[in-house]
């Protein structure tokens, strides 16, 4: 049989129930893929095999990392004396890829059973359906599935490629889309475009963010901007934290280790990327703030400064600043923003990535960040951000190991050499 796309699946379940009552339908059904779409397809196959019969009843579900082949082939093959129809569910089976160490793996003679088993051992009315995280073609197995059961595919493309964007953004569309009809709400391009930056292509977590939008915005039926930034804020505790409070102490080792963990959390190779710009767009903003400051008062060294010293004497000057700042994107906006009749369209806040300061009154983050940006002179601030340009255009224009690129870019930003303050300030003594 061919295989079927997780978005054809509706299409073909419906083909499935014009066919006249007599003819039989797949014994075995494979789902494989990315976990948000395995999960929906599989409840999807579940709802049309099990029509006229209870799920509590007529679904047994596994964990297929700790049940055996025996036990799921004894499982499918033991009749129900209550029900006639019976699906036999085995999650993230270990059909083409390994698991945990503890975990259950299939041996030759498991696949061997298991190959046996589609092809003539699974009862009428009883259907098979395993699922998994990847697919490989080329194994025994799966001839066998392909030949005698359906395979839906789910499986969405990682790669950074514009056509593999425009797929990730596809899905995600998707998934707004359907969750927004059910509540009769909508989600605008802006909207959406910050959602998209703030999750990257994590399904499972952009549709937790739009329930919680949904909730958050209740009778208001579009979803827009604000909300976004009202509801969808990233925690300390995200990985992607730890990854540049490590860049800004750099250690190099510690934030190659958490680079590697959060790809193989699934984490987007851009949206690692940005995360990197946005620090060292920041670091970039508070150097400029210090040399321009330097200039009056003399050059400062924040890593011998304490914090009181920092809140009382440098927090009410970084405040001011900000309020420039925001003074001065105001009156751009005011510019450029057609002239509107009413008066009374609402003004934009600056964004807070434009600020020393975003939360003046918790003073203590940015106390820490000034600190740590006498790691970096101005030079490797701005041969950083040339650097994350050039390695953003390469990765979604060439056929480039993105891991490789942002190791390196990584290893080179924080190799050991002369300290900011040395290089920058020298023969100065007037520290607060």
């Amino acid at each position: 049989m061919p295989i079927i796309k997780y978005n054809c699946l509706d299409e073909y379940l419906g083909s499935l129930a014009q066919l006249p009552v007599a003819s039989p339908t797949p014994r075995f059904f494979l789902v494989c893929g990315e976990a948000f779409l395995v999960r929906r397809s599989f409840n999807e196959i579940a709802d049309f095999l099990l029509q006229d019969v209870s799920r509590e009843f007529g679904l047994d579900l596994v964990e297929g990392s700790t049940t055996s082949m025996g036990d799921i082939i004894e499982q499918t093959t033991t009749f129900s004396f209550l029900l006639s129809q019976k699906v036999i569910a085995v999650k993230n089976a270990p059909l083409f890829s390994g698991g945990a160490p503890s975990d259950i793996s299939y041996s030759t003679r498991d696949m061997d059973l298991l190959s046996t088993l589609i092809e003539k051992g699974i009862p009428q009315k009883h259907t098979l359906v395993m699922t998994c995280s990847s697919l490989d073609k080329r194994k025994k197995v799966f001839k066998t599935i392909q030949t005698h059961g359906v395979v839906i595919d789910c499986t969405v493309s990682k790669g950074i490629r514009k056509s593999d964007l425009d797929e990730q953004r596809g899905v995600l569309q998707e998934i707004a889309k359907n969750l927004l009809a059910v509540s009769k709400k909508r989600m605008n391009a802006a909207a959406f475009n910050a959602l998209l930056d703030q999750t990257g292509f994590n399904p499972d977590l952009f549709a937790r963010n739009i329930e919680k939008l949904i909730a958050y915005t209740g009778a208001n039926p579009v979803i827009g901007l604000d909300d976004i930034r009202a509801v969808v804020i990233r925690d300390k505790k995200d990985p992607i934290f730890s990854l540049t409070n490590a860049l800004l102490e750099k250690d190099a080792a510690k934030t190659l280790g958490f680079l590697s963990s959060l790809f193989n959390e699934g984490f987007h190779p851009l949206q690692i990327l940005k995360s990197l710009e946005n620090q060292v767009r920041k670091l970039l903003m508070i150097k400029g703030f210090i040399l321009s400051f330097s200039k009056n008062k003399g050059p400062q060294n924040f890593k011998r400064m304490n914090y009181n010293g920092f809140t009382q004497n440098m927090m009410p000057i970084i405040v001011a600043y900000d309020e420039k700042i925001k003074k001065a994107m105001a009156q751009r906006d005011d510019f450029l923003s057609p002239v509107n009749p009413s008066g009374k369209e609402k003004k934009k806040a600056p964004s807070a990535d434009l600020l020393l300061a975003p939360n003046p009154k918790s003073p203590y983050p940015v106390f820490l960040t000034f600190q740590k940006s006498e790691n970096f002179s101005m030079n490797e601030l701005k041969n950083a951000i040339i650097a994350l340009g050039d390695l953003d255009y390469q990765l979604k224009s060439a056929p480039i190991d993105a891991t490789v690129g942002i190791e390196n870019f990584i290893i080179t930003l924080c190799r050991k050499g002369e300290s900011s303050h040395a290089a920058e300030n020298q023969n100065s003594r007037h520290h607060i």
